[in-house]
């Protein structure tokens, strides 16, 4: 067989590559085709048809919203503001409510007051003496901590208040009593209460020693108690308190309470001679009974360098429990002052005048004690 040559086939059976002018498929490609060619254009022409008509109304609805805020003055794309629901008003008859009932009638006050203390002490508006006595921190925040212990607890009684001088100077010298120095942080609320001065207090080294105890004392008024600084108080014309047994009145046990201890060497009596100063004899009953003292840890106190680790019928037995003072019932008595201005000049050198001027102080506050302990019906009534 002889060789043929390979003709191209075209568009419509034409030679070439398919450049001619017919673009629609030939009668014999329809018929190939079948009848599913036609419907599928069909359904391709009515997509486009919808496609369309969605452009279309998208068109017509921007340019209706756009005529809409021509009309109305408002800015396309901006959600017209909502009125939401009424809050109530801000009911401050509750809140006064509230407040008297938690501070008393006069809880407005106490208010105001507590938030002018809080200002001065963010600005720094406020005052220490040369002791380092903060009267602002004493008044506002000290002193109102220990009112319910003394006025709830252990309804304090308070009897010749009058004794104590509304100016000027003044010793009061008490007996000291009751495991830890709680009375006199009583002597200090009743003394301020009733007669609306601080009382500055001596006390012993080992409070200063003490962390946080010494600075906090310190600003509630406390100072060293030695002669220079008690005749620097007196001096200013301050009502100065003192307890001459000190940790011998405070450790000793149980059995011997309200037995004074030696009242030292007189050396307050030497600061009220010497700055002329009446001494006003206080009396304390009630401070006995909170830690009623069984027994003392010694060999432990000497290790820890303090005066006695005490045992009383709760602690160490209940841990921190035991530290809960018993609410004994206290009677507090000021007694008449003892003039030190009528002695003569160098009378605070004389050891024999200082002694007979102790022990004057210490047995008016003795008997005064065995006077008081008769008229209390109950220690804890």
């Amino acid at each position: 067989m002889a060789d043929a040559d390979v003709i191209p086939i075209g568009s419509g059976g034409r030679p070439g590559r398919g450049t001619g002018r017919r673009t629609t498929p030939s009668a014999a490609a329809r018929a190939l085709a079948g009848p599913g060619g036609r419907k599928k254009k069909k359904v391709r022409d009515d997509e486009r048809a919808d496609d369309a008509a969605t452009g279309r109304a998208a068109t017509g609805a921007g340019a209706a919203g756009a005529r809409s805020a021509e009309t109305t003055g408002e800015p396309i794309g901006v959600v017209p503001d909502v009125d939401g629901p009424e809050l109530p008003p801000f009911d401050f008859v509750g809140l006064e409510r509230v407040v008297r009932q938690l501070f008393g009638e006069d809880g407005e006050r106490r208010v105001a007051e507590w938030l002018a203390f809080l200002r001065r002490r963010v600005t720094g508006e406020y005052e220490l003496d040369e002791f380092g006595y903060d009267s602002d921190l004493t008044d506002q925040v000290l002193l109102p901590m220990l009112r319910p212990m003394v006025e709830k607890w252990f309804r304090v009684e308070v009897r010749g208040i009058e004794n104590i001088p509304s100016d000027g100077s003044a010793l009061i010298v008490a007996n000291h009593s009751g495991t830890m120095p709680l009375d006199g942080l009583v002597t200090q609320v009743v003394v301020a209460d009733h007669t609306g001065r601080p009382l500055r207090t001596l006390a012993a080294d080992l409070v200063f020693q003490t962390p946080f105890v010494g600075e906090l004392s310190r600003k509630g008024g406390a100072t060293l108690a030695n002669n220079d600084d008690a005749e620097r108080l007196l001096r200013q014309g301050n009502l100065v308190g003192v307890w001459p047994e000190g940790f011998k009145g405070l450790g000793k046990p149980f059995a011997e309470r309200y037995k004074l201890q030696r009242f030292g060497r007189g050396g307050f009596v030497s600061a009220a001679m010497r700055t002329g100063v009446p001494i006003v004899p206080c009396s304390i009953v009630g401070a006995e009974e909170i830690y009623p003292l069984v027994g003392n840890i010694a060999s432990l106190a000497r290790l820890l360098g303090v005066p006695y680790i005490p045992i009383t019928p709760f602690f160490p037995l209940l841990g921190p429990l035991g530290l809960i003072p018993l609410p004994s019932k206290w009677l507090i008595e000021f007694g008449e002052p003892i003039r030190t201005d009528d002695f003569a000049d160098g009378a605070a050198d004389d050891p024999m005048l200082v002694f007979n001027v102790t022990d004057q102080v210490r047995e008016t506050i003795q008997q005064t004690l065995y006077t008081l302990l008769m008229q209390r019906r109950s220690v804890f009534f």
